[in-house]
């Protein structure tokens, strides 16, 4: 069986770019900060980067990320690496015929960014623009004159703003598997 002990991910040099008919607040958020949770919570990528897995066979090894074009294999031998060629596998990965280590280079990233992925980029940004000027208080409250407006919220509404937002129901097709 095949075990991933780790995935070095590269930090593309843009990101897509920012969808339209945003409000002012979500337009004026870090687009390149959603755009990191948004792939942090998907398999795929829209800007190329560069990627290096460190996986140990043997098996059949598929990355999880897509799209992918591998550039460079190697295993470790005699405490270094060393260039290795491996088979292609019938899912669209590699045969690792051994234990390995292996180290595996890619290109990820390509296409064109799918309509559902701009829209749960527009949501999660208008969800995390509501109510900017309380981010982070668990409580606050309102009042102006004789009207007074206590609003309480779940301390974690950040940590899941994906799912509270409604991006991670149009996400769901380009989730890890």
């Amino acid at each position: 069986m095949v075990e991933i002990l780790r995935r070095e991910e590269a930090i593309p040099a843009s990101y897509p770019p920012v969808p339209s008919g945003l409000s002012a607040a979500a337009g004026a958020l870090d687009s390149d900060a959603i755009w990191a949770r948004i792939e942090n919570y998907i398999a795929h990528r829209w800007t190329s980067r560069e990627v290096v897995w460190t996986v140990q066979g043997p098996g059949d090894w598929v990355p999880d990320l897509t799209p992918h074009t591998v550039t460079a294999t190697e295993i470790w031998e005699s405490y270094a690496w060393a260039a290795v060629t491996l088979s292609a596998s019938p899912l669209g990965g590699r045969e690792l015929p051994s234990e390995g280590p292996y180290r595996i280079t890619a290109s990820v990233g390509g296409g064109v960014v799918p309509a559902a992925v701009s829209e749960a980029f527009r949501r999660l940004a208008e969800y995390l623009a509501e109510d900017a000027g309380q981010r982070g208080a668990s409580s606050w409250t309102l009042d102006l004159g004789e009207i007074s407006e206590t609003i309480e919220r779940s301390p974690a509404w950040l940590a899941k703003a994906i799912q509270n937002s409604g991006a991670a129901d149009l996400l769901r097709p380009f989730r890890r598997i």
